[in-house]
């Protein structure tokens, strides 16, 4: 039987003659006819179960070739077609084929002559039989399939419902997640024609048909390239000798072994020489290398690929062991960082490795998965929530990321911290943001709270530490009003809380703070949600009050306070700071007796205040004069205008509507403040507000926010007396009516006749409110606030206003003095006689100290102040002269030694003894130990036992300085330093919380400061090195990033050297570490002020500057260090560091990118007025732009252009 039952009559051509013998293999004796029979029977069978229609068109098989059909002659045709161009195949194809017959002739028992003879004659029988075969095999293979498959393209008429039933189940199919690549058609239809009709309108396409190669050109590497930099980086392998031993006999060369060179394999059956490696031998077995060791990394940058997958897979595991960890959830975040700054794990290609650089869109999506994935785990996380919305503000609207937190904050409406930045949030929004609606936002915030707080707001209870944050709130709302330019808004507002706090009727402290009308509103009370309203970011009105007294009875809402109050601020009664003022408290009971009588006005309040004339050169440019009166009306207009009863004005008398304050204006802000120490820093906060130094620490929240000016880099008096300099500790914050020009010294140069009495009847009203210590602070403060304004008379030289101001301080002084409560008071006494030796009275400061010394009895070192006042004087004495000898040495000596003594200090009368100093000596070290002792077991410690550790540790390093040395000195500092600086939080801790302003990190703050002020007075006086100095600020700055004065001190010192390299990367280590931003600020002053001093010396007489040595460089560094400043929330919402930018490029002369500095910073701080008045400084031209953005966004604007038009013409 034929090998190919279909085309058995090929092998016997009934036109030839005899059949060939080299045709046998064509015939297959296993094969029978039975066998054929039975399958061309199951093909046949098989389409009659699936279809009853008409027989086949053509057969399955085929075992006649005279019957061919015409699907064959077609075949043959097209066969024919194509034998041209298959002519050179089969020609290229004849040489072989040659060779491979002409072996198998050798071989066979043939003669060889009938074989050549034939051979030419078979080759082309043989060809044109597989053409033949060809088509057939080609066209039948579809229609001989196996016996359980029938294919519908066989069957003649296919019906609707024809179908074909496999029951062998196929494993691949769960197996898998897709089909089979081969199962995939590889072609793409083009045209809409049925395939197969119209060749001329179809078109197919055939994925990877196209055999043209891409050429990679690989461009020579250099030795910077990225790849060959981390080749440079790698580990080099180490190279030993092989330990031999020791040997008589001389070697030619000295073997060495690397590090991959091991033990020699033992000889086994698979590696009898013992010549194969480890993985050799593990492929002949079979096997293959550990996973360890197969996944082992080759290169630099597989090895940290290795390494980032390791860590994304612990990532991976951590994350879903422990799906409720937050803290681990961040962290994975912040990874995706890293993994964006690896070369190789997220790249593609080589080449996009270099060219994308990890695009920041890549990074925002991957995290942003990784946060949804997070919040899915924890729903109830406000911190995954928020730094999703801080993450899709590069994605999503203002608009979306709106509504997005009005869900967040309806959802937690008691928390503090997340109201705190979403006030942020629409603050900073500049196509959102004007004034009355961040102004009446604050006041839904508040409210909101105090909701909670009073417990309206069942559903979500007080969290620890509201009051406190609202209280934060609060002062960040009177700064933003300040800053925008609306000061009588904000004095207001702390004049309505301090009456609301201080002065409220007994018959109303019950009552809750603010009432809440209670309607059903989208499924709850509108009183448990005072904040849901549709207008909140809309339109941000403050809903109109209409009713004149609160009605006890009112349907549906319940009496408060705040409606009682409305009634006092509306009468016209005095306020606090207004002459006559009394309260809320006496208001009240008054009305109930009925009224006040009103008396006359006094005489002496008649005359009007001198104020100078606003235009006082008309020759000016318009911008200049506009500059010089808006400042002035800020400086005399921060008050709140108010019709006088007594001159019978009325509100139409006011020229200007705005300088008159509503309730409305100030009704939603008005909170309840029931702890003490936050009604103590109220005040402080109001007088620091005004320009009193208060000492009031700024929450955190609000401390960038709040600094526009650059007084942080003023040293005062601090350079000339580092012992005695005062610390005024204004931060960067401006007071109330100062919108000065950046540059501008800050000296309390105080306010004018009007604003002066305003501070002196807050301190009357509010002195008897407080008691003790408190009282004693609030004296404390006053007192320094004279002596600040003298202090600027002496820097100004002004001996006319010093003369004048000198007498009213000294005056000041002697009446609180004559207070009994103050006789023994010695914060007072020594502050007087500090201001007696400022005014350069010697001898009388010298008699108010020694009075004050001997009024103490036997309190030794156990009294604070008593110590202060000691060490006070006894600087003075040391910084009178110069050099360390003479009477005033000994001078400061007795005043220490005598502080040890139980007896009374009296007048100075010589030299003090070695035995009393050796003495004095053993008191401070048992003092030290014993403080040392109590105040370092735990942080909460008693304050007087803080205050107590400090004043002791300062007075005994002067002692030890005046008696032994500078070294004696610094050890004392050491030992201190050592004891605590293990109970110390580094890197921020000298942000304290108003809460607790002392404790351990306070304690060796100031005792740091105590340790630099010796030091530089020592280096003033006489020759020392810098290198003690500079390694006592760096270790300071360490743990206090945040303290201004030491860094001060530092950008000084570090000025003088002429190598700016480790200042450099000392300001990069904090700046990586530290949070707060006075590292960043300093730094760039830094680098302002070493680029100061090379223009000072190319410059000749102040005139040109020589181009030979340009120092570029410091350009681009200060410019890098705003850039990068600006990076963090704190940084970009700092209006001192946009002002300090915008001056510095200004300065430069490149007017373009100030301007698009400018504009930029108003993305981030539209509400800083100081910022709008800087570009009308520093682009003249762009005056009438800015004036109309600035009424856009509804700033404060007291002089309008049509106003300076008229003024110019009178």
């Amino acid at each position: 039987m034929a090998l190919f039952p279909a085309f058995a009559g090929v092998s016997e051509d009934p036109d030839s003659g005899n059949p060939r013998r080299e045709l046998d293999w064509l015939n297959n004796p296993s094969f029978s006819v039975g066998t054929e029979t039975s399958l061309s029977q199951q093909t046949e069978e098989a389409p009659a179960l699936v279809s009853e229609g008409p027989p086949l068109t053509r057969s399955p098989l085929k075992s006649e070739p005279s019957d061919e059909s015409d699907t064959n002659k077609l075949l043959k045709q097209v066969s024919r077609r194509k034998k041209k161009e298959k002519k050179k195949k089969r020609r290229h194809q004849h040489h072989k084929k040659t060779r491979r017959k002409r072996s198998q002739s050798r071989s066979t028992s043939l003669e060889p002559d009938s074989d050549s003879e034939n051979d030419s004659s078979s080759r082309s029988i043989s060809s044109s039989k597989k053409e033949s075969k060809k088509p057939n095999q080609e066209n039948n293979a579809a229609a001989v399939p196996g016996p359980r498959f029938v294919w519908l393209e066989d069957i003649q008429a296919v019906a609707g419902d024809t179908f074909r039933t496999d029951k062998k189940p196929d494993p691949a199919n769960w197996e898998y997640k897709s089909l089979y690549r081969g199962d995939i058609a590889r072609y793409k239809r083009k045209g809409d024609s049925c395939l197969g009709i119209n060749p001329k309108k179809q078109c197919i396409s055939w994925e990877g048909a196209s055999t043209e190669k891409k050429h990679s050109h690989k461009h020579i590497e250099r030795y910077f390239t990225k790849k060959n930099v981390g080749l440079m980086s790698m580990d080099g392998d180490a190279v030993s000798r092989k330990p031999e031993p020791l040997s008589s006999e001389p070697i030619s060369f000295i073997p060495v072994k690397g590090s991959d060179d091991g033990v020699p394999p033992a000889a086994t059956w698979l590696n009898p020489l013992g010549i194969y490696d480890q993985s050799t031998t593990q492929w002949l077995q079979g096997q293959g290398p550990l996973e360890q060791e197969s996944k082992q990394p080759d290169s630099q940058p597989d090895r940290e690929n290795a390494l980032l997958k390791a860590k994304v897979e612990e990532f991976n595991r951590r994350v879903r062991e422990n799906p409720r960890d937050i803290q681990l959830w961040m962290a994975f975040v912040a990874f995706q960082d890293e993994v964006m700054r690896s070369p190789g794990l997220c790249a593609i290609e080589e080449g996009e490795r270099e060219e994308r650089k990890r695009s920041l869109q890549l990074a925002l999506e991957k995290k942003l998965a990784v946060l949804e994935r997070a919040i899915e785990s924890n729903p109830s996380s406000v911190e995954l929530k928020l730094a999703k919305l801080k993450l899709c503000t590069e994605f999503w609207e203002p608009s979306t990321l709106v509504k997005e937190w009005q869900k967040l904050i309806f959802l937690h409406p008691n928390n503090t911290a997340l109201w705190q930045k979403y006030l942020l949030f629409c603050q900073s929004q500049f196509s959102t943001f004007s004034v009355s609606k961040i102004h009446n936002l604050y006041g839904k915030c508040l409210s909101t709270l105090s909701a909670v707080k009073d417990g309206s707001i069942l559903s979500h209870p007080a969290l620890p530490g509201t009051e406190e944050a609202m209280f934060a709130l609060l002062l960040q709302q009177c700064h933003f009003l300040r800053q925008a330019g609306h000061s009588e808004k904000a004095v207001s507002l702390f004049q309505a809380m301090v009456d609301f706090t201080f002065f409220k009727p007994d018959s109303v402290v019950e009552l809750p703070t603010k009432g809440q009308s209670k309607t059903w509103e989208g499924g709850v009370w509108s009183s448990q949600l005072p904040f849901l309203r549709s207008d909140l970011h809309s339109e941000y009105r403050a809903p109109v009050r209409t009713f004149a007294w609160p009605s006890l009875g009112s349907p549906g809402r319940g009496p408060c306070q705040v409606e009682f109050f409305e009634p006092f601020w509306d009468s016209g009664e005095p306020r606090p700071g207004e002459k006559g003022a009394r309260g809320w408290r006496a208001w009240m009971h008054q009305q109930e007796r009925g009224g006040w009588v009103v008396i006359g006005p006094d005489d002496d309040d008649d005359e009007p205040e001198g104020d100078d004339q606003e235009v006082r050169d008309k020759t000016l440019p318009r911008w200049q004069v506009w500059l010089a009166a808006e400042r002035s009306r800020d400086q005399r207009h921060w008050r709140p205008w108010r019709p006088d009863k007594t001159k019978k004005q009325t509100e139409e008398d006011c020229e200007d509507p705005e300088r008159q304050v509503l309730f409305d204006d100030i009704a939603q802000s008005l909170i309840r403040l029931s702890s003490q120490d936050l009604q103590f820093q109220l005040i402080a906060a109001f007088l620091q507000f005004l320009g009193v130094p208060s000492g009031l620490s700024f929450p955190d929240s609000c401390l960038y926010l709040a600094m526009d000016e650059n007084s942080i880099f003023d040293n005062g008096l601090y350079d000339e007396k580092p012992l005695t300099s005062l610390n005024l500790s204004f931060s960067g914050i401006s007071c109330i009516g100062r919108t000065d020009q950046l540059g501008c010294r800050r000296w309390a140069r105080g306010h004018s006749r009007e604003g002066e009495e305003f501070i002196r009847n807050v301190f009357h009203l509010v002195l008897p409110l407080f008691s003790g210590k408190e009282r004693s602070e609030l004296y404390f403060s006053w007192l320094r606030y004279e002596i600040a304004k003298v202090i600027w008379c002496l820097h100004t030289k002004n001996k006319k206003r010093l003369k004048s101001q000198g007498k009213n301080c000294k005056k000041l002084a002697k009446n609180l003095l004559k207070e009994p409560e103050n006789r023994n008071n010695f914060c007072l006494w020594k502050q007087y006689a500090h201001l007696e030796w400022l005014l350069g009275n010697t001898e009388d400061a010298r008699k108010v100290f020694d009075t004050a010394l001997s009024m103490v009895g036997s309190r030794e070192l156990k009294d604070h102040e008593l110590c202060e006042l000691s060490l006070l004087y006894a600087a003075l004495e040391v910084e009178l002269l110069p050099d360390l000898g003479g009477a005033t040495t000994a001078r400061a000596v007795h005043i220490l030694t005598r502080l040890t003594e139980s007896s009374p200090c009296g007048p100075y009368t010589g030299q003090v003894s070695a035995v009393h100093i050796l003495k004095a000596r053993k008191v401070y070290e048992h003092a030290l130990q014993d403080c040392l002792g109590e105040s370092c077991v735990s942080d909460t410690a008693p304050t007087d036992s803080w205050k107590r550790l400090i004043s002791l540790v300062k007075c005994f390093m002067l002692f030890q300085y005046l008696t032994v040395g500078i070294n004696a000195a610094v050890q004392i500092y050491e030992q201190v330093f050592a004891r605590m600086k293990g109970s110390v939080s580094p890197a921020g801790a000298s942000l304290e919380d108003s809460a607790n302003p002392l404790g351990l990190s306070s304690v060796l703050e100031a005792v740091t400061l105590m340790h630099t002020s010796l030091l530089r007075f020592h280096m003033k006086v006489s020759v020392y090195p810098l290198a003690p100095l500079r390694e006592a600020l760096s270790e300071a700055l360490k743990l206090y990033p945040g303290n201004q004065v030491l860094w001060r001190s530092y950008v000084q010192i570090q000025n003088k050297s002429h190598n700016a390299s480790k200042t450099r990367r000392f300001f990069d280590a904090i700046t990586r570490s530290a949070k707060p931003l006075e590292p960043w600020l300093f730094a760039i002053e830094a680098e302002k002020m070493r680029k100061r001093l090379v223009e000072s010396v190319q410059r000749v007489d102040g005139r040109e500057v020589h181009a030979t040595i340009p120092e570029t460089g410091l350009t681009h560094r200060i410019k890098a260090l705003f850039e990068n400043a600006m990076q963090s929330d704190s940084g970009s919402q700092c209006p001192l560091l946009w002002r300090m930018y915008l001056n510095f490029l200004v300065s430069l002369g490149n007017k373009e990118r100030s301007k698009g500095v400018f504009y930029k910073a108003l993305q981030n701080c539209p509400w800083a007025k100081v910022l709008y008045m800087d570009a009308v400084d520093y682009f003249p031209d762009e005056m009438h732009e800015i004036l109309d953005l600035m009424t856009e966004k509804e700033l404060r604007v007291r002089l309008p252009l049509e106003e300076l038009e008229l003024l110019l013409e009178d």
